[in-house]
């Protein structure tokens, strides 16, 4: 007689599909810092942050988390949370710190050590090529992404880092949210938050372009995704996968039945015909062009054809519905459903709660365009964060946002939508990064402590959301550093001075880090959620 416990059919139908991928994400220029090291350009959000106001406390993002110093130990974090799935996003001014020309090997050669770090774990490496840090040289010489000489360079990066890191990464994401660096970048966008208030927002290179300049910078950005998928395909290896990452903007329907779903998908292509739309089908939509008149963008029919370059899978960054619809008889064939005043939020201004739109995206993009594979590479919410007094962080919202969310995809996974990863933003936190993350660095004294925690499964019957225990240990919350011995022993910094004080903190915090590696081995592989922070130092 068989002595196992056999599943029930629930429990095996609310599982997600065999190995998908559970993974975390980032961006280079809030996590790597070294801005300025082994040869690495400048970009323009170096430029930007260094900008006296543009950024609240004059933060920059020139130390930042310190990855690429302790990508090592990141690594081993990631491990630690069971993660199997890695993505983050190259530095092109790291690789070609003028955008084009000489590449630079100690900045390529840091990827390398990355990837084999991650594969010698069993995490999968997923490599974003384009995070909106473009080398300032691009914008200076040829005003960014207005010129198809920054295209052209895009392209020959893509095919560069495709040579050097093909043999290892199988998945390559050319641009992360084409939507959000040139919305943002050129023009500035406004975002409903529900009762008819918006927030605007903006970011380098701080442009208002007109419409038909937008337009056309729109059109560079998917002919640079168009172009880096062929130069991946020519330069790569026969098995590399090739893809996207975008915001894509979903409409979510009020009610479920046919009329108001056929309504949702309606509106969701349209709200994606200068990004998602034309890179699935390689056509512009005649309401798009007809919507933009004399300012529509100048293409050709080759340009359209390399946009259209088939893909092997379609990344989706989703936090929230753009927009809830119903059918309506009058042209677009949809209407537009206000989000009301009270309509539950997240702790960031723009972020309103929202679950049901990870099974409604995934649902449309399969029905809209049918993609062979989709991943949701980006999904995440800002919490407080705040230490309770027992030494731990209880994101109790965070946990429902995503239980709430993950139940959702399955349900999308479950009725056959071929979603087959998950990565969640971020995975740190910080200044530059923002806190929607797995894993915060909350100040420059704070050390590592148990955060609200996720056990990361293949099965939302077995996720676990709670309170990581640390089984009684006493010594385990040191306390606060000073800040000279901080910067020698966590950021590893050679300028702070021999002063007695920075000896004393410089001990303790060789001692607190074996607290750190004492706390990650009592909780174990599956220990979850971590805060640590080790960036940001005050250099005074």
């Amino acid at each position: 007689m068989n002595g196992g416990t056999a599943e029930s059919p629930a429990a095996v139908s609310r599982r997600f599909p065999d190995g998908f991928y559970w993974g975390v994400a980032t961006s280079a220029y809030q996590v790597e810092g070294a801005w300025d090291e082994d040869g690495k350009g400048e970009s323009i959000w170096d430029r930007f942050a260094h900008t006296p106001g543009k950024i609240k406390n004059n933060d920059t993002g020139d130390v930042a988390n310190d990855h690429y110093h302790r990508y090592a130990e990141d690594v081993a974090l990631m491990q630690s949370i069971g993660a199997t799935a890695y993505r983050f996003s190259i530095s092109w001014p790291r690789v070609f710190p003028d955008g084009n020309g000489q590449p630079n090997p100690k900045g390529v050669g840091f990827y390398s050590r990355l990837v084999d770090e991650l594969l010698a774990v069993g995490i999968e490496p997923f490599a974003t090529l384009y995070h909106w840090d473009l080398p300032l040289a691009l914008q200076e010489r040829y005003r960014g992404w207005q010129s198809l000489e920054t295209v052209r360079a895009f392209a020959d990066y893509a095919g560069y880092v495709a040579g050097q890191l093909g043999d290892r990464v199988k998945h390559f994401f050319t641009i992360n949210e084409f939507r959000s660096f040139v919305e943002a970048g050129y023009r500035g966008v406004e975002v409903q938050v529900g009762g008819g208030r918006t927030i605007r927002m903006g970011a380098p290179p701080e442009l208002q372009l007109p419409a038909a300049g937008l337009n056309q910078v729109r059109h560079h950005a998917v002919l640079g995704h168009g172009l880096a998928v062929q130069a991946i395909r020519a330069s790569g290896r026969g098995d590399t996968k090739v893809g996207f990452a975008e915001n894509m903007a979903a409409a979510v329907p009020v009610i479920d039945t046919p009329e108001h779903v056929r309504a949702a998908e309606t509106a969701t292509r349209e709200l994606n015909a200068a990004f998602l739309t034309v890179m699935l089908e390689g056509r512009y939509t005649d309401a798009y062009l007809a919507d933009a008149g004399g300012d529509a963008p100048r293409f050709t029919d080759a340009e359209l054809a390399a946009i259209g370059s088939p893909v092997d899978f379609a990344g989706i960054n989703v936090d929230r519905p753009n927009i809830y619809v119903a059918p309506s008889d009058e042209p677009p064939g949809y209407r537009t459903i206000p989000i009301s005043a009270s309509h539950p939020m997240m702790a960031s201004a723009w972020h309103i709660f929202a679950p049901e739109v990870m099974y409604w995206a995934p649902r449309q993009v399969t029905s809209i365009w049918a993609p062979k594979s989709i991943f949701i590479t980006e999904n995440g919410c800002a919490a407080a964060d705040q230490l309770s007094e027992d030494g731990n962080i209880y994101d109790s919202d965070r946990v429902m946002f995503l239980r709430a969310c993950l139940g959702q995809l399955q349900q999308a996974t479950a009725a056959g939508v071929p979603v087959h990863g998950y990565f969640h933003w971020s995975a740190w936190s910080g200044r530059v990064a923002g806190p929607l993350a797995f894993m915060a660095w909350p100040g420059p004294c704070e050390l590592a402590r148990p955060h609200g925690g996720a056990t990361i499964h293949n099965g939302l019957d077995q996720c676990e959301y709670r309170p990581v225990q640390t089984g009684g240990e006493q010594d385990l919350h040191p306390a606060p550093l000073p800040i000279g011995g901080l910067r020698r022993v966590v950021l590893g910094l050679d300028d702070a001075p021999d002063s007695p004080e920075d000896q004393a903190g410089e001990q303790a915090g060789k001692h607190a880090g074996d607290q750190v590696r004492r706390l990650v081995h009592h909780l174990g592989p599956c220990a979850g959620i971590w805060s640590q922070s080790r960036h940001f130092a005050s250099r005074a």
